[in-house]
């Protein structure tokens, strides 16, 4: 059997196999064994986004988790970091967050944390899926549960998080009079968001507040920042702020126009607690996939640097592992790890506005501090994922691009670890070339594998 968990959870089409109902039941049995079931009270959250499937996914889950005698609490509507926080603060075991991120409405997934507020190790998602695979958590006849669990409402959650959010800055009203623009994607955000901001002195025009459980990420938020661009222009705005469908990630535009993507947030952050005496271990995490320029930029900086593999958990490992309280992806998963114990897109927008009151400066001149070299991402669909190396056609493809680029790009060739798709990235010093560079590659992956 294909392991279930990928980069980021389970996820797939809802009501196809794994996110049927009937696997979705089994699939809570399993999380709520692994974490003591019926040995001992147990209680799991429960929170999603705003995809009309949530609702199917949040019974099954519920039901599976009781049938093994521990109990499901229902927070609703929130973002995943919400989700991260609540569960550390609640007297849970675990948190589980229904949700495909930046992926289209009919898609869907399960994200599971940790009684601390943690994703789950690998090693931690494999002895799940074996619960599962060896059936052992079925109830065969002649054998009964004396402990069924129940089923609460969380009615605060939302409150309790933005509890939180307000408390990680030091001034309340420190942003006051300041334009800021929102794109909620008609995601976890849209309520959220909009409240904490205006709470906290902005005047905010908030975009894509309106979901109806098919238009989530729909030509908006994180991934189509188009909107928001012309938004931002049109108000005369400080900035512009875009979370993707659960609310993990933030991509940010400036006064100008300009998208601010998570590598340079990630460096503008950095910067400021080097400058503060924070920077723990004066050390950043980022990931394989993280522009060039950031690494040009921490090594101008004095700053030390490490890369994760593909992923916000792995990036998080390898925080803990060194001892650094920042790291993130140029997608925006951004962890502040002084704060909190995952990426969280609304906390990012915060600290990086904190940065602009600090030093008072705009966005378009705190982002100088990176220039981002060309970079071309092309997905392409594919049938099987057999290991890059182990392909000829595509291998002497990259060495190709490689063997032209010399020293002053590179080349990264991986599958998603959520959807059927091979990633090609090449950077570059002319973006014209780039592009053609990465074209060669991805030709030859889908003559291949697609």
């Amino acid at each position: 059997m294909d392991r279930l968990f990928g980069t980021d959870g389970i996820r797939g089409v809802a009501n196809e196999y794994p996110l049927t109902a009937e696997a979705v039941f089994r699939i809570g049995r399993a999380i709520a064994s692994f974490f003591g079931g019926s040995t001992l009270p147990t209680k799991i959250l429960i929170g999603k986004d705003t995809r009309e499937s949530g609702d199917m996914i949040e019974e099954a889950l519920a039901a599976g988790i009781c049938s093994v005698g521990a109990d499901a609490c229902l927070a609703g509507i929130l973002p995943t970091p919400a989700v991260a926080y609540l569960v550390s603060t609640n007297a849970a075991v675990a948190g589980i967050v229904i949700s495909a991120s930046h992926n289209p409405f009919g898609d869907n997934g399960i994200k599971i944390f940790d009684a601390d507020g943690y994703k789950l190790s690998d090693a931690k998602e494999d002895e799940i899926e074996r619960l599962l695979a060896a059936h052992n958590i079925d109830l065969t006849p002649g054998k009964s549960n004396h402990r069924i669990g129940n089923v609460e409402t969380m009615k605060d959650a939302s409150e309790r998080y933005l509890a939180f959010l307000r408390s990680t800055l030091p001034d309340a009203k420190l942003f006051n009079n300041m334009k800021i623009v929102l794109d909620c994607s008609n995601g976890a955000t849209y309520a959220v968001a909009p409240t904490l901001f205006e709470d906290l002195g902005a005047q905010v025009k908030a975009l894509h507040i309106r979901p109806d459980g098919k238009n989530i990420n729909a030509d908006c938020g994180s991934e189509h920042p188009e909107t928001l661009i012309d938004s931002v222009l049109a108000q005369k705005a400080d900035i512009g702020l875009a979370f993707d469908g659960d609310g993990d990630r933030l991509v940010a535009v400036d006064e100008k126009g300009q998208v601010i993507s998570g590598d340079r947030t990630l460096v503008i952050c950095a910067r400021s607690l080097k400058r503060k005496g924070l920077l723990k271990n004066n050390l950043v995490v980022s990931t394989v996939m993280s522009n060039l320029g950031l690494r040009l930029a921490l090594k101008d900086l004095g700053i030390n640097h490490i890369m994760a593999q593909v992923g916000d958990r792995y990036v998080l490992q390898q925080m803990t592992a060194n001892g650094s309280v920042i790291g993130g992806e140029d997608s925006g998963h951004v962890i502040f790890l002084d704060q909190h114990t995952t990426g969280d897109g609304i906390l990012t927008a915060i600290r990086l506005i904190q940065t602009m009151c600090e030093e008072n400066k705009p966005l378009s001149e705190l982002s100088r501090v990176m220039t981002v070299l060309p970079q071309v991402l092309l997905n392409i669909e594919v049938q099987k994922k057999p290991l890059i190396e182990d392909v000829p056609q595509i291998m002497a493809a990259i060495r190709s691009v490689e063997e032209s680029l010399s020293e002053k790009g590179r080349v990264l060739v991986r599958y998603s670890g959520t959807q059927p798709l091979c990633r090609v990235m090449v950077e570059g010093p002319e973006r014209e070339k780039t592009r053609r560079y990465c074209q060669q590659i991805a030709d030859a992956v889908k003559a291949t594998l697609g």
